[in-house]
């Protein structure tokens, strides 16, 4: 691979070689300055290379690769398909890449579970150009004869790592190798480069310009970091004394669904707004949580990594690790939640004092030391909070749908007009 590092920024889209409509669709969403990783990708993307692009989450790879591949479908015509872990993730994506195509008639459609099959054969019928998918569902789509990837002539592969980490290895082979090889652009981002991406870009991309504007395992560089040796039992209290002393939104990161779900009934009997998300709530009610978190009706958002990446809200005052990450590069893309577009952030972790080791761990990945602050005093304990029939409510009466999509389940739709002319995990 060739491998570019991190240049000088120029102020404005108009020296990458971006399309005028698509400027004018930057310049009205106010987006005038390229990130560090839009900067360098954006140029050979536009080319036709192959690109292998490490950056931490929240640097704009979306645009990074959207860009070029609406570019390039408007001249070279056929489909583009973008690959992503999650449902959040995959709605994202394409909430992007509306913004800027739709005034130019471009058409995309969601391939996720958790929503009628029918919706997304519909969608599919209507010649979308980008499809965004994730690997579970357009497999199962692929085995009913619904979908065929001959037409596709960009893939992206967005959070890779992600992809690996939930075990979706099998599903991207088998989707690659349906796709043509031939005259094929493949784009592979990730925010780390272990071993198995890395043999997967190797296979099936041809000499790919690796760009790497921040060494893998890169935190948040606006974000303080603080953590606090406290027994499990003790956890509640001092989740509710941050509560008190930060004012502004808080994300709240539980190691499984059920702890997820427990800590946002204790939060509510603190007098907090809270909603939860991970894979035992159904699309919609993820939809919600997430869109009253961005709106303020919710103070606090209680996930398990399901969102620890692809969800992008900018303003999250403090983000707690309530249980340290299974996996310790979780850690760097759960912390990436906060201290985005400009905003500078905290991250706060609660480790027992047998996790010493996995503490260890995050520090040697984030190159720097993690300040253990003393135990505040703590408000009294409150009594364990009891079901009520609001909680009772808001769980789901049946089985959500299948789950082979993991992660990535929701709804299918196709979107624009036809106008598009040359212009297993929580």
């Amino acid at each position: 691979m060739i491998h570019e590092q991190t240049g000088s920024i120029v102020s404005g889209f108009q020296t990458l070689g971006v399309a005028p409509k698509l400027l004018e669709a930057l310049e009205r969403l106010k987006m005038t300055t390229p990130t560090p990783i839009q900067h360098q990708s954006i140029p050979p993307a536009i080319e036709g290379k192959d690109l292998v692009g490490i950056a931490q989450t929240g640097t704009g790879k979306t645009l990074a690769y959207g860009l070029p591949m609406i570019q390039r479908l408007g001249i070279y015509r056929g489909q583009g398909l973008v690959l992503v872990p999650t449902r959040e993730l995959a709605i994202q994506v394409d909430e992007t890449l509306q913004k800027i195509g739709r005034n130019i008639g471009l058409k995309t459609a969601v391939v996720i579970g958790g929503a009628s099959m029918h919706q997304q054969i519909q969608a599919i019928r209507r010649q979308p150009h980008v499809i965004v998918a994730t690997p579970g569902r357009l497999v199962d789509h692929l085995e009913q004869g619904t979908i065929k990837l001959n037409q596709i002539k960009i893939v992206v592969l967005d959070e890779a790592d992600r992809m690996f980490d939930i075990g979706f290895a099998p599903q991207i082979n088998r989707i690659l190798k349906l796709t043509p090889k031939e005259g094929r652009q493949t784009m592979l981002f990730s925010a780390t480069m272990p071993p198995e991406v890395a043999k997967m870009a190797g296979a099936h991309l041809s000499l790919p310009l690796r760009i790497e504007v921040a060494p893998a395992g890169t935190a948040a560089t606006r974000v303080e970091h603080e953590i606090f040796i406290v027994s499990k039992e003790l956890k509640l209290q001092l989740l509710e004394k941050l509560l008190n002393d930060y004012k502004g939104t808080v994300l709240v990161f539980s190691r499984t669904k059920h702890g997820a779900k427990k800590i946002t009934r204790s939060v509510r009997d603190m007098s907090h707004q809270a909603a939860e998300i991970h894979s035992n709530r159904s699309l919609a009610q993820r939809r919600e949580a997430l869109d009253g978190f961005k709106s303020g009706k919710y103070r606090v958002l209680v996930a398990t990594d399901i969102a620890a990446r692809g969800i992008d809200v900018t303003g999250i005052e403090l983000v707690v690790n309530y249980d340290l990450p299974d996996n310790s590069e979780d850690y760097v893309h759960r912390i990436g939640r906060t201290g985005r577009a400009g905003y500078s952030g905290r991250a706060i972790s609660f480790a027992t004092p047998d996790q010493c080791g996995d503490i260890k761990s995050i520090e040697r990945l984030i190159r720097k030391s993690l300040p253990i602050k003393a135990l505040p005093v703590l408000p009294p304990r409150r009594a364990p909070a009891l079901s009520s029939m609001g909680d009772r409510e808001q769980r789901p009466f049946h089985n959500q749908g299948p789950r082979r999509g993991g992660q990535g389940q929701g709804q299918g739709r196709t979107r624009g007009s036809s106008r598009f002319q040359g212009r297993r995990h929580r």
